[in-house]
């Protein structure tokens, strides 16, 4: 009967133990932060061991499926510093303003807070589609501010409508105070950026203007040449479709792309690396990376 007993009481213990541990993994399951609505079936993957990334942040998704590659600190919040100028872009383009429009740029628009250089002195006269080539290739700060500042109802009201359209893409993590990037503010994570690259591709004249290798200016007796801030774009490696750069000390070096890499349209969002070519580098290693898995994947079936 003793033995009975025992053999009772280890039972009842084991379905505690079981219970206790049931409970534990639903608590950690529950401290997993949540995605998107719209993209809670993506399945979040760490950054492969054989793939070493750099960059504080980065997320890599195929464009087509939504399918997550690799993440990385994905939902840190940090700012974006001139990846802000995609946003900035498609705020102009939402309100159909004439391009061919000339405008000047003023005082207003010199950068007093970082002092970042421009070779657009004040006075400066260029038509808003030649301002906007400027912002997304070449990150024109000059060019980019005066877009804001143009904008029907003034810079505050272009602000209020970068943040509207941020909450209209689901961007809940995104936050922005200027249309160039130079303030510290304007913060996001990689994910979002995942989000807002995805929109801007769907624009043909931020795909055009963002992929350019350089730009002929004239203005008055001037004639000035811009060249891409991407240096990847030059690579005859690479197809892509859309970029963007950005750098404040607060961000450090981010990137932006979207791109065919081994056969499928990705977006790659790299933020805060340190030194002038680690985006760079990461963006080459996560190439190489889904060219020897695709391989890899080719050999097995084969």
């Amino acid at each position: 009967m003793a033995h009975r007993y025992v053999v009772a009481w280890v039972i009842l213990l084991s379905g505690a133990i079981l219970a206790v541990q049931g409970f534990v993994g639903f608590s950690d399951a529950s401290r997993t932060p949540a995605t998107h609505g719209n993209y809670s079936h993506v399945k979040v993957v760490r950054t492969p061991r054989n793939l070493v990334l750099r960059s504080a942040s980065a997320w890599v998704e195929d464009q087509r499926t939504g399918e997550c590659l690799v993440q990385k600190q994905a939902d840190a919040l940090q700012p974006i510093a001139s990846i802000t100028k995609l946003m900035t872009a498609m705020v102009v383009l939402d309100a159909n303003m004439n391009l061919q429009e000339s405008i000047t740029i003023v005082s207003e628009d010199v950068d007093t807070l970082r002092h970042s250089r421009s070779r657009l002195p004040v006075n400066t006269r260029l038509t808003r589609g030649n301002a906007l080539l400027l912002a997304l290739m070449a990150s024109e700060n000059r060019s980019a501010h005066a877009l804001g500042r143009t904008y029907p109802g003034g810079l505050g009201t272009f602000i209020a409508a970068m943040n509207a359209k941020a909450r209209s893409l689901g961007l809940v993590e995104t936050h922005l105070e200027d249309p160039t990037g130079i303030s510290s503010g304007n913060i996001s994570s990689a994910r979002d950026l995942a989000r807002m690259v995805d929109a801007a591709y769907n624009y043909p004249l931020i795909r055009d203007f963002t992929t350019r290798e350089e730009a002929v200016i004239h203005s008055g007796r001037r004639t000035l040449a811009f060249h891409n801030t991407n240096r990847l774009i030059r690579s005859p490696r690479w197809q892509i479709g859309l970029s963007k750069t950005g750098f404040i000390d607060e961000a450090g070096r981010c990137l932006v792309m979207q791109a065919h890499v081994a056969n499928r349209p990705v977006l790659i969002v790299l933020l805060d690396a340190q030194g002038k070519l680690t985006r760079y580098g990461d963006a080459n290693r996560i190439k190489q990376w889904m060219e020897g898995s695709q391989a890899v994947r080719q050999k097995h079936r084969g």
